[in-house]
């Protein structure tokens, strides 16, 4: 399961099943009470393909569904405590633009292993208009100093805008309890979530996810 949010300290277990498979994580459990809880829905938004040929020997077009809209608006930046690597301070100024949103905090082993998938999706998107916004949430007080993230950013190549969660508001807010590290969200250019996903894993959905809504009209 993902880790855990409690002040106890970290529940690790190995695989998280979902729907669709297992997918390692690291979260679990908060004790906060639960606010606007999006529900964890990655296998449901990793859309069909419906496969037509035009001709006996041509080669398969592959169609993919529009993800579903699982909110019609993203929940808010609750008591943040400033951005880094950018000069935004919104989510609402993003809009217009397909936004990938990681929860994580940099002493979460999960969470560092998505980071190499995140750098070459922001790489392959971001000049066709995707945004990725880290909300860095710490679990402990080591997690808290700016220093230290900063640091964990320019070591681990967390090149996008991060959002100071101090006192976990937002994680809570987004994700009610439990609530997980890593947790990904898809926004998409009208500021609609698309996509939810809980832990590792997922990254070619995601991919495909990305680029279909980069595409997508209205």
């Amino acid at each position: 399961m993902p880790r855990s949010a409690t002040a106890a300290g970290r529940i690790r277990v190995m695989t998280l099943l979902t729907v669709m498979g297992l997918v390692a994580g690291c979260g679990g459990s908060d004790s906060s009470p639960a606010e606007t809880a999006l529900p964890a829905m990655s296998d449901q938004v990793v859309a069909n393909e419906v496969l037509t040929t035009t001709s006996t020997t041509a080669a398969p077009v592959t169609t993919m569904a529009p993800p579903p809209i699982l909110r019609e608006k993203a929940p808010p930046l609750v008591e943040v405590d400033g951005w880094l690597a950018s000069d935004v301070t919104s989510l609402e100024e993003l809009e217009g633009q397909v936004v990938v949103v990681e929860f994580w905090t940099f002493g979460c082993y999960n969470c560092k292993n998505r980071i190499p998938y995140t750098q070459d999706l922001y790489a392959k998107y971001r000049d066709q208009g995707l945004e990725i916004v880290g909300i860095h949430s710490p679990e402990f007080a080591y997690e808290r100093e700016v220093n230290a993230i900063e640091a964990a950013m320019e070591n681990l190549g967390v090149t996008w805008p991060v959002v100071l969660d101090t006192k976990r508001r937002t994680f809570r807010e987004w994700q009610g309890s439990p609530a997980y590290w890593p947790r990904t969200y898809v926004l998409d250019r009208q500021g609609r979530v698309r996509f939810d996903h809980i832990g590792e894993g997922a990254y070619q959905e995601l991919d495909r996810i990305v680029g279909y809504l980069l595409i997508e009209s209205g």
